[in-house]
C-alpha cells in the first residue's frame, strides 16, 4: 500500500472539508502546507495538493505558493493530484497550476477537483475518484 499525504492551505474551510474527503477515503496522512518541503515529500509515494484560488485567480501567495515551489521539482515519479475551491471566476488558478505541475515534470494521476465555496455532494465523489487514483 502507498503512502499517501493530503497537503493543503484552507482560508475559509472549504479546501480542508475537501482534503478530509481524500483523508477519509484512502487513511491518507493530512498536512497544512506550512512547514512541507522536498525533505517531507521524499517519504511519500503519492501527495494530493490542495489551494483555494485566492486574490486574481492564483494560489496563496505566503504559504502554499513558496512550499509549491519548493516541491515540484521532486514530485516526478510520485502519483500527485490537485484540488481546491474557489468563490469567483471560472477555475483559472487550477489551469495555471495544471500547467506549472506539467512544466516542472509532474505527472497528475487524474483530473484536477474543484469546487465552488464548499464541497457538494458531486465534488465529494469527484473527491473519491481522486482518492482510488492515488491511493
Amino acid at each position: 500500500m502507498s503512502k499517501v499525504a493530503v497537503v493543503y492551505y484552507s482560508g475559509s474551510g472549504n479546501t480542508e472539508a475537501m482534503a478530509d474527503v481524500i483523508v477519509n477515503a484512502l487513511g491518507a496522512d493530512k498536512l497544512e502546507a506550512e512547514g512541507f518541503g522536498a525533505a517531507k515529500a521524499a517519504e511519500y509515494d503519492a501527495i494530493a495538493f490542495g489551494c483555494p484560488a485566492m486574490g486574481d485567480e492564483v494560489l496563496e501567495e505566503t504559504i502554499f505558493q513558496p512550499m509549491w515551489d519548493d516541491v515540484k521539482g521532486s514530485l516526478a515519479g510520485k502519483k500527485v493530484a490537485l484540488f481546491g475551491s474557489y468563490g469567483w471566476g471560472d477555475g483559472q488558478w487550477m489551469r495555471d497550476w495544471e500547467a506549472d505541475a506539467q512544466a516542472n515534470g509532474v505527472t497528475l494521476a487524474c483530473d484536477s477537483v474543484i469546487c465552488n465555496e464548499a464541497p457538494d455532494d458531486e465534488a465529494n465523489a469527484a473527491l473519491e475518484t481522486l482518492a482510488k487514483a492515488i491511493g
